[in-house]
């Protein structure tokens, strides 16, 4: 063992001395003195060149060497043509029809960056003498042709570039902030309706409102009465005045899940952006832009990341089809366009939810599984929606139950009967631990094999 060791070391000690540098390494004596004597000898060679070049034999050397060197110059240039490289000037070059509509050379190449050219462009023209010029000449072609040029090309750059300047104007600002309020408002709301405790107080709180209203225009008081039972499924939504209250107290949101929420998020954030973009721009020619630049804007805007997997599809196409009665992709240019006129209110963008989730039950019922939604809960715009626009993610839910389901409505997540009291945004907590747990410490002695014994 004591040999084995030995050797041991001795290869780690000899692996070391291998890799590592030597740091109090001095020159010998030897390598000095042999360093000094090649210096010496070096200055004696260059002194003996410096010499021989000044002699006669030298000044001959550098003579010869220059005629041989003309001479080889000389054979070069006799050096006969390849055929390839004859030129017939009998042959007359013809340019295309194409090729002679060009102008300039074109460049795989471009001349400046794109990031640069987006925001200078609008500024480009063409010299005038108003600008000091003498005299302006068109060599190619009239001067309302290379305007005409020059517009359209202007023209086709705003319909490509995206304008790096923009910033959100006050009109966004405001209706931003009133839809974050507005939205944190109705889930706090649902979530009152769901809880049994808070929706009786939230039902007194009502009537009394309705007392003190009654008084105040000097009305007889209304009797109490049992809150009025309405069923919202068979109610149209067209003809919901609040959506906060369909009449019995209940909202019309009151059957939300986490994807109806999100998506209504998307509604009016799209919304607005699409509106306030014609309005900061103030260009007639820029009244929207494509799916490209969306993701720009939008983190611009809403200050979020835009991202389509947060919806759980792959392609804008998909993802327009959750939200065609908002915005859609124009035919002829692929531009955003919205579909709700500028005034449009929060609660509309409601009514539009609701309808959608309505006919993805009845879809869902009707045994259609494509209409079942599942976003991905961990990140994303779709989450922070659906918490209620104010950058908080939404706690995750159980998996739903199959459309149909006793409990499930055909959209609910399996499980939800409702908000759990003391429960955060949501509606869900951790469930308690089982009653029959062993609670004292004998109780809880464990033994070899894991188990439990009493």
């Amino acid at each position: 063992k004591d040999a084995a060791a030995k050797e041991y070391l001795r290869q780690k000690v000899l692996e070391k001395k291998r890799t590592c540098r030597i740091e109090d390494l001095a020159p010998s004596q030897w390598f000095n003195e042999t360093l000094k004597a090649f210096e010496e000898k070096l200055k004696e060679w260059q002194a003996q060149q410096v010499a021989f070049k000044g002699s006669e034999a030298g000044k001959a050397s550098a003579a010869k060497k220059a005629e041989k060197k003309e001479g080889e110059e000389e054979v070069a240039e006799e050096k006969e043509v390849a055929p390839d490289e004859i030129v017939d000037e009998d042959v007359v070059v013809e340019l295309t029809d194409e090729e002679k509509a060009l102008h300039y050379r074109k460049s795989t190449q471009p001349d400046i960056l794109d990031q640069t050219l987006s925001k200078c462009f609008m500024d480009f023209s063409l010299p005038t003498t108003e600008e000091g010029f003498d005299q302006v000449t068109f060599e190619w072609a009239s001067q309302d042709t290379a305007e005409k040029v020059v517009k359209d090309w202007i023209f086709s750059k705003k319909m490509a570039q995206r304008v790096e300047n923009v910033q959100p104007g006050q009109w966004f600002k405001d209706a931003w902030t009133e839809w974050a309020k507005t939205v944190a408002g109705w889930k706090r709301l649902q979530a009152e309706w769901k809880d049994p405790n808070k929706k009786k107080a939230l039902l007194a709180k009502k009537a009394d409102a309705k007392k003190k209203e009654a008084e105040e225009k000097g009305e007889e008081a209304p009797k109490e009465e049992a809150p009025m039972e309405i069923n919202a499924d068979d109610l149209q939504v067209s003809s919901v005045e609040n959506v906060a209250d369909i009449g019995s107290g209940e909202p019309l949101f009151a059957e939300f899940t986490y994807e109806d929420w999100a998506l209504l998020s998307a509604r009016y954030e799209l919304h607005l952006l699409l509106h306030s973009f014609k309005k900061d721009v103030e260009d007639p020619d820029r009244q929207s832009f494509t799916e490209k630049d969306l993701g720009f804007y939008y983190q611009k805007y809403v200050k979020k990341n835009w991202a389509l997997r947060s919806f759980a599809v792959d392609t804008m196409e998909k993802f327009i089809d959750l939200v065609k009665d908002t915005v859609r992709l124009a035919p002829q240019t692929a531009f955003l366009e919205p579909l709700q006129g500028e005034e449009t209110t929060p609660s509309a963008f409601v009514k539009l939810a609701e309808e959608h989730r309505r006919e993805r039950t009845r879809r869902a019922d009707a045994g259609d599984e494509s209409a079942e939604l599942k976003f991905p809960r961990t990140s994303g715009i779709a989450a922070a929606g659906a918490a209620g626009s104010l950058g908080r993610l939404a706690p995750q839910q159980p998996l739903r139950a199959p459309y149909g389901a006793p409990n499930g409505g055909g959209m609910r997540p399996a499980g939800y009967a409702g908000v759990v009291p003391g429960a955060g945004i949501g509606g869900f907590k951790r469930p308690a631990p089982p009653t029959n747990t062993p609670t004292s410490y004998v109780a809880k002695r464990p033994t070899f094999g894991g188990a439990w014994k009493r």
